[in-house]
């Protein structure tokens, strides 16, 4: 695999991650005792968001995400073939 494709495919993880990880451990106005909203916030706007510590926690998970694909890339542990539920197709060529 070629390092630009690792790049990518972790970049894409990554993105999946900070998706996964984002609303772990935020808390809203009504979860907070005292906070008031301030007008023209919503009501459900975190009080407590904390971009690094998402960055950080989808950094880790997308970490061990592509750690685990490429190992099952390098060791072949599942392929395309045990994927395929379907068996093979009843055409095999389509005249193209």
């Amino acid at each position: 695999m070629q390092w630009t494709s690792m790049v990518a495919i972790y970049g894409l993880f990554w993105v999946l991650s900070a998706f996964l990880v984002m609303p772990v451990g935020l808390r809203t106005p009504g979860d907070v005792k005292g906070h008031t909203v301030a007008k023209g916030h919503a009501d459900s706007a975190p009080v407590n968001f904390r971009p690094r510590v998402i960055a950080a926690r989808a950094t880790v998970l997308a970490l061990a995400l592509f750690g685990l694909y490429y190992a099952n890339y390098a060791e072949q542990w599942i392929t395309v073939e045990d994927l395929n539920v379907f068996g093979r197709p009843p055409v095999q060529d389509l005249g193209y």
